[in-house]
């Protein structure tokens, strides 16, 4: 063995993963002297082979006196990451140990549990122990009712088990509920210790038990009393000594070395046996949810809400009443019970609002009766009812990117396909009595939004055709693909690849289902026929294909689940954008620039490609049309190179695949932001993005329009003109101010000044800033847009407004449009009212003007509603202290169609709040309708 060679083996025989940490803190390293001595080797010669180890990478130095050495391998196992080459060379020990605090200790799986520093501190701490107990950690027992968490809990375990290198990267974790076989004891036994064939009826085979597949990890027994005492004393046998034996067997000469973590609902005094409890060493007891702090309440209650806002990819409105009904409706199945009736909740408010853009609207008087009685919960608790109050606000905003994460489920989720999507969301409506065609419009929306969040789940795990043969046989992928050219074919649409992964999920569940003779159930959903005739005439040709190719009947209802499938993936694709392929030579150049993109922008539909200086461009060619295949939605790629070689790449791609793909040449950091930037923000085409970054060169500016370059370096400003620039315009200045704070994040000034020295003024502002246009009362003809103050407030003011910031290439958040009529009415209504709310107020002025607009059968516009809404509001003001107006004109004059439009609106909000106009305000109200409808209509056209 070489002198090296030898060295080498000696340092990694007499280093541990588990003691490197130890030695690091104590400045135990290994030196030459010390190596020279154990090894009987001269000084400089080992210090002359350390030296060459880590100019091989293979060992860490630091420079201090004397020199310590430790094994890469060893502290990369510690720190359970890769070492980078930079991280080879250290100048104290101390540097070396901000590895381990930045990886291991700061990024514990318990950290995001709720209630963690709190009422669960004891369980976690005991969990830690567990898991940490030389030298394979303790058998531990959860204690806890129902639905307080003791699966997650123990998965928790698992993953800090993990995360402090307790157990390898690939030791399983197995979880089995032995409920599922109670009735069965000797089934019970074989699934948990396996048997050998003819050990009972039916054991024509030997058989691996969980023991046997946990070995090396950890075996979760949910609902361990169910375990008969004679499982009990196996399970014994097993922790005591390593060993058991698969039925049918007499003696015990098999082993594993697995963890075992039971759970139980009941006393384990009583229902197990008392040698069973002494040998588990560690019992965890999980509080109820009636135990939990109210902070930690209102926080389990909302992240389960943003779990659902992420499902649905819609934020999720709850009023506190809702909440303190929710929370007290969980008496017996704890974060179990509440997870459903969120669920439930949920379902319900999304079929209200499935076909509107606003939030889910949870409020107290639309739950179920039966959760309704969870706010009673708190009768005579008044001080619990407080705590949770105090955590909660009138009405809870809960928008998708909240959800915090807990725990992740499996990699690949085993039973995706329709039929368990439809079955169980036309179950819940059917019971609540929705009516067929609902149900049908519901279980559309349902599949589109499974669909996405299924294939953002695997976009980077399942990104060539290799990884999708792991979940899908060979033979339902190819027909899978062509299944996707007919019908592009038929449809004149360019399919991406999600299309060959969902189809071929679903076509593989449903050949299952047909092989093992499971009867399918299908809900009513024949009228897609009428609402997708394109998709079910396609539909219908493929059920054919399928019945002669895999030579099975294919039900009619079949097609119509096909048809929601094509029709579902056509319509996500609609909202596609264009793809940014990154290509750039080098190690990790093109990924290190979509990084910088992707955590600036968040994700997008980007992706990059490192190319090594010696690859062959035929390879380089090869992988850039198969990422481009990958990548694309239909709207085309840009590509991104760094040398103008690669451009020529992009009409090859385009020949080989019929995707448009483009190139931009000398790529880099800020072209790659601006590309995703306009991509996934702006939404522009394939074209219109070409066409802007073609002499693009930094944030600097455009190297073909300098005057472009000092535009864009300017911050961006609105001026607001009237007679003074003061009071009026100062009011304007506040009002877009508040208009522009919930429209973009993008900083705008907003600037007033009087018309007397407008001309002068302007000049000066124009020199330090980016003037976007003018608002108020006098157009300046200065070469700005203009919005006449009377302009912003008709029905398109607010879009044209919206549109002239675009022109910057400012975002403008989607949900956060026509608000100006909002703002109007609420602050005038701040100066008017005493006794009512202001910001709840425009809730019922809403519901009243939506109403009376329905009845009357027309919109009314901005300058028209605030002016109707102002005066609406008053009148409800007076009412409620006993002082409306009296109406004294002929009330014979009045029209009846508008008065009965205005008593309807008027009976809306008196069932929202208990509160109404009186006959003679409606009368008042009515003028001021009158004047606005017949300025220009008969009365017959009302």
């Amino acid at each position: 063995m070489k002198r090296i060679d030898k060295i080498y083996q000696f340092l990694l025989q007499s280093s541990s993963r588990t003691t490197i940490r130890k030695q690091i803190t104590e400045k135990e390293g290994f030196t030459a002297t010390s190596i020279a001595n154990e090894l009987n080797i001269l000084r400089n010669n080992v210090s002359m082979e350390l030296n060459e180890l880590h100019r091989q990478g293979k060992i860490v130095k630091v420079n201090s006196r004397p020199v310590l050495y430790f094994v890469r391998q060893t502290l990369e196992e510690a720190i359970m990451r890769t070492l980078t080459e930079d991280e080879l060379n250290f100048s104290q020990t101390e540097d070396i140990l901000k590895l381990f605090v930045a990886d291991v200790t700061k990024t514990s799986p318990f950290e995001n549990l709720i209630g963690a520093s709190e009422s669960l501190k004891t369980p976690v701490e005991q969990a830690k122990a567990a898991m940490l107990y030389p030298p394979n950690g303790l058998h531990t027992l959860i204690l806890g009712q129902t639905g307080v968490g003791k699966t997650l809990f123990a998965n928790l375990m698992y993953r800090f088990a993990h995360h402090t290198a307790r157990l390898t990267k690939d030791a399983p974790f197995i979880v089995f509920n032995c409920a599922d076989y109670y009735n069965n004891p000797q089934l019970l036994m074989s699934q948990i210790f396996g048997h050998v064939k003819g050990a009972f009826t039916g054991a024509d085979s030997e058989k691996e038990g969980l023991v046997e597949k946990a070995n090396g990890g950890i075996l979760f027994l949910d609902e361990i009393h169910r375990l008969p005492p004679e499982g009990q004393e196996m399970i014994f046998y097993l922790m005591d000594s390593g060993t058991f034996n698969k039925l049918g067997e007499t003696d015990r000469k098999r082993t594993s070395n697995v963890l075992i973590i039971g759970a139980t609902t009941e006393n384990p005094a009583s229902s197990l046996l008392k040698t069973f409890v002494r040998r588990i060493p560690i019992t965890v007891s999980l509080p109820s949810l009636d135990e939990r702090t109210a902070k930690e309440r209102v926080e389990l209650l909302t992240h389960l809400l943003s779990n659902e806002a992420h499902r649905v990819n819609k934020p999720i409105r709850i009023e506190d009443e809702a909440a303190k009904a929710l929370l007290g409706n969980t008496t017996s199945g704890n974060i179990g019970q509440l997870k459903s009736n969120i669920q439930l909740v949920c379902a319900q408010g999304f079929l209200n609002s499935f076909d509107k853009d606003d939030a889910i609207l949870i409020d107290f008087k639309t739950l179920p009766i039966e959760i309704k009685d969870g706010f009673f919960h708190f009768s005579g608790r008044r001080k619990e009812l407080q705590e949770i109050s105090d955590y909660l606000e009138p009405y809870t905003m809960i928008y998708p990117e909240q959800i915090r994460p807990l725990i992740t489920t499996d990699e690949y989720e085993p039973n995706f396909n329709l039929y368990k999507i439809i079955e169980d969301k036309a179950s819940i409506l059917m019971d609540q009595g929705v009516e067929d065609d609902d149900i049908k419009k519901f279980i559309t929306m349902d599949i589109d939004i499974h669909l996405n969040s299924f294939y953002n789940k695997f976009k980077n795990t399942i990104q060539t055709r290799e990884n999708i043969l792991k979940i899908v046989n060979e033979e339902i992928l190819n027909f899978a693909e062509e299944i996707k050219l007919r019908v592009e074919r038929h449809l004149h649409k360019k399919l991406n690849e999600r299309f060959v992964l969902a189809f071929s999920l679903h076509l593989t569940s449903f050949i299952k289902r047909v092989e093992s003779n499971k009867p399918l159930k299908y809900t009513n959903i024949e009228t897609v026929i009428n609402d997708k005739p394109e998709a079910y005439e396609i539909s219908c040709e493929i059920k054919d294909e399928i019945e002669a190719v895999f030579h099975i009947r294919v039900p009619s209802m079949e097609v119509m689940y096909l048809t929601l499938l094509i029709s579902s993936l056509l319509k996500e694709q609609e909202n596609a954008r264009v793809a940014v392929l990154v290509a750039a030579h080098g190690n990790n150049t093109a990924t290190s620039m979509v990084g910088v993109a992707k955590k600036l922008l968040g994700d997008g539909l980007v992706e990059g490609i490192d190319m090594p200086l010696d690859e062959s461009p035929k390879v380089v060619l090869d992988k850039l049309t198969e990422r481009a295949k990958e990548l694309d939605m239909g709207r085309g790629v840009l590509l991104l190179v760094d040398m103008g070689s690669l451009t020529g790449f992009a009409q090859v791609i385009t020949e080989r695949t019929g995707i448009e793909v483009r190139s931009i040449d000398m790529v880099s950091t800020a072209t790659v932001i601006e590309t995703v930037r306009k991509s996934n923000i702006l939404d522009m085409d394939l074209d219109s993005i070409y066409d802007s970054l073609k002499d693009f060169r930094g944030y600097g500016g455009y190297a073909s329009d300098s005057d472009l370059q000092d535009e864009s370096s300017k911050p961006h400003a609105i001026v607001t003109i009237c007679a003074t620039g003061e009071g009026a315009a100062e009011k304007l200045q506040a009002f877009i101010e508040n208009i522009l704070d919930r429209m973009t994040n993008e900083r705008i000034h907003v600037i007033p000044i009087g018309v007397t020295e407008m001309h002068e003024r302007l000049q000066e502002l124009q020199n330090d800033f980016d003037i976007l246009m003018a608002v108020g009362i006098t157009d300046p003809k200065a070469s700005i847009p203009f919005i006449p103050i009377e302009r912003l407030f008709a029905n398109d003011g607010e879009e044209h407004l919206i549109q002239l910031v675009k022109q910057r290439n400012i975002f403008v958040k989607k949900s956060e449009t026509n608000r100006i009529t909002k703002e109007v009415v609420e602050d005038s209504l701040n100066e008017f009212l005493t006794y009512l709310n202001p910001k709840k107020a425009i809730d019922l002025l809403n519901t009243f003007s939506a109403v009376l607009e329905e009845k009357l059968g027309q919109k009314i516009d901005s300058a028209h509603k605030i002016n109707l809404l102002i005066h609406v509001g008053c009148a409800l003001e007076r009412t409620v202290i006993n002082d409306s107006l009296i109406y004294r004109e002929d009330r014979k004059s009045l029209d009846p169609a508008i008065l009965n439009a205005l008593n309807e609106a008027n009976e809306a909000v008196r069932k929202r709040m208990n509160l109404a106009m009186t006959e003679d305000e409606i009368c008042y109200i009515h003028d001021i309708v009158k004047d606005l409808y017949l300025e220009n209509k008969t009365p017959s056209s009302l």
